[in-house]
């Protein structure tokens, strides 16, 4: 039996998927694997017993990942879950953040007693006029699953679409409409953008990313929109471009209180992902990821152990965690003994990940591998 802690609510169906031999609660002292969403793990105290935390969503800034790593403990996101979510409401903030559609409805509302509603509407309409999408460029900066999603109905919406991503996987290069015109360098991409739109995660490189001299390579009128992280953006600049006219919008799913008086923004409190359906599609990825885990030992979609996986064979399966150093494998298969089946290693960094079927182990293999050198976690299944 396998104790899983939820941290927050997780969705029923995923719960489901997981089977009768896991006990999935809201409080437990030595849980084997930890679903959460939005909680944060920063401040709490990881138990021995852990084994994997899965993440119902991409972002994982509310683990600490290294903390995990250290101690073995695999940690799991479901990229491209919420994709499909997010790119509605990237298409719907377009045109918010064109048409004045949520200015206009806050003015409706406090016509709500004039008798002379309509004609009011008729002559203070004009206030909130805004141009098409159609024909316009929107550069996608991150072709990720989100940003490809977002680049193709752009293009459906006969809109012409740059991209930018010196990352591309050759998954998502596959998906990418051919219409869409990939850039080597992001300053042409602002050059030629009335929309940008920012599909990538924060860290060293990416952190404030835009700001004034970023703004001032984009094309006057610029709309800016955020659907990744509010950290991608100097909020003082954001503010500056708005009062100065270089920019014409900014759309954020990120209601942060330096700018939600601004002209110009239209705040969103973080809805990217908000549909049931997208809740379903993440928790249920994450339990999957959890269960082959825990039962298989099989890694995907890891942010801090390289991704591994293979069919079982053999009579056991040694599942290792360890420092990337010469002559560990080495050292491992002689302490395991018997006939190797199959075995399969991969490095990320300064750590390792390696599943080792055997027949004929060792009868105190495990107890023997863990004496060596450099071993951070070893299971048996």
């Amino acid at each position: 039996m396998y104790n899983i802690l939820k941290l927050n609510k997780i969705a029923p169906v995923a719960i489901d998927r997981l089977g009768e031999n896991y006990n999935c609660v809201d409080e437990c002292d030595a849980p084997d694997g930890i679903l959460v969403r939005s909680a944060s793990l920063h401040d709490m105290e990881l138990p021995e017993s852990l084994l994997a935390v899965a993440r119902a969503g991409a972002g994982v800034n509310n683990i600490p990942l290294d903390k995990c790593a250290e101690k073995g403990i695999c940690v799991f996101n479901t990229p491209g879950a919420n994709a499909n979510a997010v790119m509605e409401l990237v298409i719907a903030g377009m045109l918010l953040g064109s048409r004045k559609v949520s200015e206009g409805i806050a003015w409706a509302k406090t016509l709500k007693d004039d008798p002379n509603n309509l004609k009011a509407v008729e002559k203070g309409k004009g206030k909130f006029v805004g141009p098409e999408i159609k024909g316009k460029t929107l550069g996608v900066v991150g072709l990720g699953a989100i940003g490809v999603l977002v680049a193709n109905a752009a293009r459906a919406l006969h809109m012409r679409v740059v991209g930018y991503d010196p990352y591309l996987s050759v998954n998502a290069a596959l998906s990418l409409s051919r219409h869409v015109i990939t850039v080597n360098n992001v300053d042409e991409l602002y050059a030629q953008a009335d929309y940008v739109t920012l599909h990538l995660p924060v860290n060293d490189s990416t952190r404030g990313m835009i700001d004034a001299a970023t703004i001032a390579k984009m094309k006057d009128g610029v709309r800016l929109l955020n659907f990744s992280r509010d950290g991608l953006v100097v909020s003082s600049d954001i503010k500056a471009a708005l009062e100065s006219g270089k920019m014409a919008s900014y759309v954020t799913d990120f209601a942060t209180n330096d700018l939600l008086d601004v002209d110009g923004v239209v705040p969103i409190p973080h809805l990217g992902a908000s549909t049931p359906e997208s809740e379903d599609n993440c928790a249920v990825m994450a339990s999957d990821e959890m269960k082959d885990y825990l039962e298989n030992g099989n890694i995907k979609n890891s942010v801090n152990f390289p991704n591994v996986s293979m069919p079982r064979t053999g009579e056991s399966r040694f599942c290792v965690f360890h420092h990337n150093a010469p002559k560990m494998i080495s050292q491992l298969l002689e302490k395991i003994g018997g006939n190797v089946e199959n075995m399969e290693n991969k490095s990320r960094g300064d750590y390792a990940y390696t599943i080792i079927d055997v027949t004929g182990a060792n009868a105190d293999a495990l107890e023997a591998a863990k004496t060596v050198d450099g071993i951070i976690r070893i299971r048996q299944l």
